[in-house]
């Protein structure tokens, strides 16, 4: 079940809006609470726009948009088309609700009064067993209209924390990944030109020959 959310803007991680969690969450989550500060650290304009960043019993799951990033802290177990059709529903109603403050305000948690609708949104998406029970949830619904979420970049905490890996790394190597198919998709067809050329030439030379020697002989 989705556990915990942050709103904060992505070019100075400046917190704007938080779900209102009790002691024995906060306690919980205190150390996925302050790799969360990490995670926004490492969020650049080159990051991939989705993320889902396991740590331990919890992933972290973040959806960047409009400079905006929202992140959510949810069990391992939960599916992750519906932690970030959760962190969708957050993103439309705070952008229509605050789109236009984002850049402008300065202090911390300005928009707290957006924990309403987070707490309201994140009932729905509560654990995926009520579904089961309930027959035909709201869950089930979902399930069957969210997208595809085989795109969605995932690493591991320890490769941010220990390694320093970029949230970006993967958007370059796509981005050089679809560079190098292109020159290879160039390559084959120049091969397969010249290939055809070498296979048909002596056809087309003998024919050229006949065509030449019947003009000659009938002219």
């Amino acid at each position: 079940m989705v556990r915990s959310t942050i709103i904060v803007r992505a070019t100075d991680a400046l917190p704007m809006a938080a779900s209102v969690d009790d002691e024995q969450t906060e306690q919980a989550l205190q150390e996925h609470k302050q790799q969360s500060k990490l995670i926004f650290r490492r969020i650049t304009p080159n990051s991939e726009p989705r993320c889902s960043i396991e740590s331990g019993q919890y992933t972290l799951h973040y959806l960047l948009a409009d400079n905006v990033v929202y992140l959510t802290i949810a069990d391992k177990s939960y599916p992750r088309k519906l932690a970030f059709s959760y962190l969708e529903e957050l993103s439309k109603e705070f952008s229509v609700s605050y789109g236009p403050k984002v850049e402008s305000v300065r202090k911390p948690y300005a928009f707290v009064g957006f924990d309403t609708f987070m707490s309201k949104t994140a009932r729905l998406y509560q654990d995926t067993r009520a579904a089961d029970t309930a027959g035909s949830s709201n869950l089930d619904t979902l399930n069957n209209e969210l997208q595809d979420v085989t795109r969605i970049m995932t690493k591991n905490m320890e490769e941010l924390l220990w390694r320093g890996d970029s949230l970006d790394r993967m958007s370059h190597l796509s981005t050089s990944l679809r560079s190098e198919s292109e020159r290879y998709r160039k390559a084959a067809r120049s091969i397969n030109i010249q290939a055809l050329i070498r296979q048909y030439a002596p056809f087309g030379a003998v024919a050229l020959i006949l065509i030449i020697v019947l003009w000659w002989r009938f002219s």
